[in-house]
């Protein structure tokens, strides 16, 4: 599986954990499960967020070779 699916896949489990807290209708240990893999899956994406951001950084590319970073501009869903 690629990181796309793999980052897609976690992120589309943490909505799901979320949703289930904000429905408040979990035992507190139940909870206190869902919040502790949404924490670990939270952690995981934002690894998975850099490594991506560090690879971007790498191919952005200006004269002489340097490389400079340019804050991406993700294009707006219609």
């Amino acid at each position: 599986m690629s990181k796309t699916a793999d980052f897609e896949r976690s992120l589309r489990r943490l909505e799901r954990i979320v949703n289930e807290l904000q429905a408040g209708n979990l035992s507190l240990d139940e909870a206190l499960k869902k919040y502790t893999e949404g924490i670990e899956i939270a952690k995981g994406c934002s690894k998975m967020l850099k490594a991506a951001k560090a690879k971007v950084e790498r191919l952005v590319k200006q004269d002489e070779g340097l490389i400079t970073t340019k804050e991406f501009q993700p294009e707006e869903e219609s």
